[in-house]
């Protein structure tokens, strides 16, 4: 399954969040892969506009794996003061597919 979601970021602390993801800990790193997180991308917009995408084959039983993980509290803990809102620790909306144009081998 494929799932994206979007969050804000505080635009004044866009270039500290980009620097962030571009050492996230190997630790946390092998905890979403161990609970089931895979191709995990997050992309950001120069007005704090992030968009997650993620494939899981549950995303609740992914997160909830994730919730129970000390690696995961620490992150979240680090990361809640750059978002506006809704920080991942307490959920993301989730966004509709509408289209999704498939690899011809997937679906002969």
């Amino acid at each position: 399954m494929r799932y994206c979601f979007n969050l804000q970021i505080r635009p004044d602390r866009l270039a500290e969040y980009v620097e962030r993801h571009q050492a996230v800990w190997p630790e946390m790193q092998d905890a979403l892969r161990a609970t089931g997180w895979r191709n995990y991308s997050l992309f950001l917009r120069s007005d704090g506009l992030l968009v997650g995408y993620v494939e899981a084959d549950d995303l609740a039983a992914s997160q909830a794996a994730m919730e129970a993980l000390d690696v995961n509290t620490r992150w979240q803990s680090e990361m809640a003061e750059f978002f506006v809102g809704t920080s991942p620790d307490e959920g993301f909306p989730l966004l509709t597919e509408v289209f999704h144009l498939s690899d011809p081998l997937e679906n002969p």
